[in-house]
């Protein structure tokens, strides 16, 4: 069987024209429909991306999990690095990982800076109470005092839920999100029910990092799922396209150019005859696993509210 390093006798076969096409129609497709289907959503606010979907959790929670889930990821990223090098980004694995960390990154310094206007105004309602119940003093009982105090503070909440449109950097964030959520599902069901069983059955246990990488990625997201009150757009999954494109085109570019003579996957090798079948139920396969994700996410908007009247708000 030939090699990308025979040359051009490799890259000449049918098989790469058939799989450069399943990679350049599902990209052109997503990138000429996302902003069509962009125009029927709506826009994201910047308190989504800090505010949990629970009223009653201080959004200095969502960040605090959010800083610990970085340091774990960027911890398990660096741990894989060192010995390996930067060779470990020949896998997809790395890149989701990558992807997922910076997400967290992000999502943590927007997170910070949410909670530090939320202080500010915190503070500044809290002395704009004060001041009406020391007027209303005369003529309120403790428990009304306290109804409206709670009444209030609600009214403050719905007030900084519905603030000012999600700028560059959360609109990026949402971008992000969404990818990684994707990609994360696409890693984790290849590793578990392709790799594993069919591919590296022998090899499985062996690296207690890499392969801890295809539960922790989704465990991560996941938990920061339950807290967040993002929304999850469905038309987003064209950003989930983009980046596995993105990843076999980095690919065919370093086996073409003699930098790379093995395939991180035995399902890229274009040399195979059925190259074009795993392809193109890869290319399929992006569409349950991002509709998975979801469904979580819809999942949560639809049952949560149902289950916990009290505790669940959704604000979007």
């Amino acid at each position: 069987m030939s090699t990308p390093a025979d040359g051009a006798a490799y890259w000449l076969r049918w098989q790469v024209f058939v799989c450069g096409a399943l990679i350049a129609v599902p990209t052109a497709l997503a990138a000429a429909l996302l902003p069509r289907l962009r125009r029927s959503v709506a826009p994201l606010r910047a308190t989504d991306l800090w505010l949990p979907c629970w009223p009653r959790l201080h959004p200095g929670c969502l960040l605090g999990y959010r800083a610990f889930a970085l340091a774990a990821a960027a911890a398990l990223l660096v741990r894989d690095i060192v010995p390996h090098g930067p060779r470990v980004f020949f896998f997809y694995t790395q890149w989701t990982f990558l992807l997922v960390t910076i997400y967290f990154a992000v999502a943590t310094a927007i997170s910070a800076h949410g909670c530090w206007s939320y202080s500010k105004k915190s503070l500044r309602k809290t002395d704009e109470y004060g001041d009406v119940e020391n007027r209303d003093l005369s003529t309120s009982i403790s428990g009304e005092r306290k109804n409206d105090e709670k009444d209030k503070m609600a009214s403050y909440y719905e007030q900084i839920a519905n603030e000012k449109r999600a700028a560059f950097w959360g609109r990026c964030m949402q971008i992000i999100y969404q990818a990684s959520a994707g990609a994360t599902m696409l890693t984790d069901v290849t590793f578990w029910g392709l790799l594993v069983p069919f591919f590296y059955r022998d090899k499985f246990g062996l690296s207690m990092v890499t392969d801890g990488m295809h539960s922790v990625n989704a465990v991560l997201l996941l938990i920061d799922t339950l807290l967040n009150n993002m929304p999850f757009p469905w038309y987003r999954i064209a950003f989930f396209v983009f980046w596995s494109c993105s990843y076999v085109t980095f690919q065919w570019v370093i086996h073409a150019s003699g930098a790379l003579s093995w395939w991180p996957y035995p399902f890229l090798d274009l040399a195979s005859p059925g190259a074009p079948l795993w392809y193109l139920a890869m290319a399929v396969a992006h569409v349950p696993c991002f509709s998975a994700y979801w469904l979580v996410v819809k999942a949560k908007r639809a049952y949560f509210p149902r289950m916990f009247p009290q505790a669940y708000v959704r604000t979007s």
